[in-house]
Parts: structure tokens; sequence; C-alpha cells
């Protein structure tokens, strides 16, 4: 008589299907009630103001009392408005200076502390500092350093230039507000750079130390190229956060002298929330909104395809 024997299991089929029968079923509910809340609290405070605000830059809404339907009135006399004009310059030249001054500053350090230094570990947690102190804070301290302390140092070393306070000054304001934006911005952007310099191999460099080559021609033949990415989440986010400034304006010239550091946000804030032109300004906030996006998209496109053909 001839038996038959079935193929004896393999430990990891069993495991697998005793492990299947341990863990329970997701079930759908579970899944709803979590997402839902999540979806609703981001549609209530996020997606609902923004179409909030489209609707009333449709309008002649001043932040109270009754307003009616005007179309495009306000997106057509932003185009004719000298002030909207001059915030979107002065914000435009500042987020490219800043931009840029935060990403070589911040590369550079990140270079110096890549390096086998002493202390490194301790001066990566002091040059992180900035990023988690209050901008506010910070800037009411910087507000008083350009117009009391650097005065007093200059007037004892003769410096007549800088004698006066440069908040003061129309046209040297603007080099406080991006001394402080810089400072503050560019601890975030060590770590960025700093992560991506630590996934640059060693060996690479060993290798093109035996080629012949120094330290510059490293730099950018190994080291730029590699990091590229790094340096495209750092610029973009550099010059998505710098069009936005706001805090660095209010604690150190409140948009002066006159309108000369008066960024779109800091415009929208005080015209639209204090001087009667909500709907105007909302249709401002629109167009800026419209603008980040473009800029940034923009800058995404250019700077991959340049990490392409490096």
């Amino acid at each position: 008589m001839t038996t038959l024997t079935a193929p004896p299991r393999s430990p990891s089929a069993s495991t697998g299907t005793r492990r299947r029968r341990l863990l329970p079923r997701p079930k759908g509910g579970a899944f709803y009630l979590m997402v839902i809340p999540a979806l609703a609290l981001f549609l209530l405070f996020h997606t609902f103001p923004v179409l909030q605000g489209i609707y009333y830059s449709l309008t002649n809404y001043a932040g109270y009392g009754r307003y009616h339907y005007v179309g495009l009135d306000n997106y057509l006399n932003l185009f004719q408005d000298n002030r909207i004009w001059d915030s979107y310059l002065f914000t435009f030249q500042f987020a490219v200076v800043a931009t840029v001054l935060t990403n070589l500053i911040a590369l550079a350090v990140a270079l110096g502390l890549n390096g086998r230094i002493r202390f490194r570990n301790t001066l990566r947690g002091v040059f992180f500092i900035p990023n988690v102190l209050a901008i506010l804070v910070v800037g009411y301290v910087f507000n008083y350093f350009f117009s009391n302390s650097l005065p007093y140092i200059a007037q004892k070393l003769g410096i007549g230039a800088l004698s006066t306070s440069i908040l003061a000054d129309p046209d040297l304001a603007w080099v406080g507000v991006v001394i402080l934006a810089v400072w503050q911005a560019v601890a975030f952007n060590i770590i960025i750079y700093l992560a991506g310099l630590q996934t640059v191999p060693e060996e690479l460099y060993e290798a093109a130390t035996l080629d012949g080559a120094g330290a510059w021609q490293r730099f950018r033949s190994v080291t730029l190229p590699l990091i590229g990415p790094f340096v495209t989440i750092n610029m973009v986010l550099a010059m998505r956060n710098f069009l936005q400034v706001f805090d660095h304006i209010t604690a150190l010239t409140q948009g002066g002298p006159g309108t000369s550091t008066t960024s779109v946000a800091y415009l929208i804030y005080t015209g639209g929330l204090n001087g009667g032109e909500y709907a105007y300004q909302t249709a401002n906030a629109v167009v800026f909104f419209l603008c980040i996006v473009v800029i940034s998209i923009f800058q995404l496109r250019v700077l991959q395809r340049r990490e392409g053909s490096v």
C-alpha cells in the first residue's frame, strides 16, 4: 500500500502564518477615526481660511461692518499702488541678499565643524542656539545694539558713518534687518549642510588627494556635487522664509524710516488689521502667495537641473 505524505512546512512559512493569526486585522472604522479628525482640523484652520480670504479679496470688506462684491477691483488697484511696488521691491531684494549670505556663511561654518577639530560637538550646539531663540526677543536686543552700543563704539573709534543708529538711516536700515535675519537663519542651515557633508565618503577625499587635488578642487569636484540636494533644500527654504520676513522688521524698524523697510508681510498686517484695508490687503496676500509658489517652483527646477548637470 502506498502512503502519501505531505511535505513538511518550512519554519518561515509556519511562523508567518502564526504571526498573521496573532495580529488583529485593521478595521476600517479605526482608520477613519484617526484620519478624519486631522483632516477636519486641516480643513477648518487652513483650507477654510484660505478660501474665505480669497472671497473677501473680491469685496470691499474693511474688517467690520457691511460689505459688497467688487470683483477684481482690489487686484487691479494693487498694480497702481506705489506702496505695494515698494514693499515688493524691498522684500525681493532683502530675500535675495539674505538667502545668498545665509547659505555662504552656513556652508563655510559647516565645513569647519565637519573637520577634525577640538570641541566639535560643543561648537555644533553653540552654533545652533540662535535657531531656538525667540526672534522678537533677539530682535529687541539687536535694536538696542544698533541704536546705542554700536554708535557709542563708533564714536570712540572715530567712525563717523556709524556714529548714529543705522536703523534711523533710510539707506542703511535694511542692513540691520539683514544682519539679524542672517544671524538667526544660519543656525538651521548649518545643521542641513552638516547632514549633507556627513554623507560624503572619506574614500573620495583620499582618492582626490592622491590624484593631487587641492582643498578647493576637492570641494568643487567632490563635496559640492554630492551635497547638491542639501543646497537645494537650504536655498528654497531660506528664500521662502525671507520672503515672509515680519518679526525682524517688527522688532527693529517697524517698516521705517518712512517705508524704507516695509516688507509685503508687514504691509499686509498693518494695512489689513490696523488700516481698514482688510479686503485690499487680502488680495495682496493672495498675489504674494502665488509669487512665493512660483519662485519656489522656479528655484527647485533650476537647482535640480544643476544637480543633474554637475
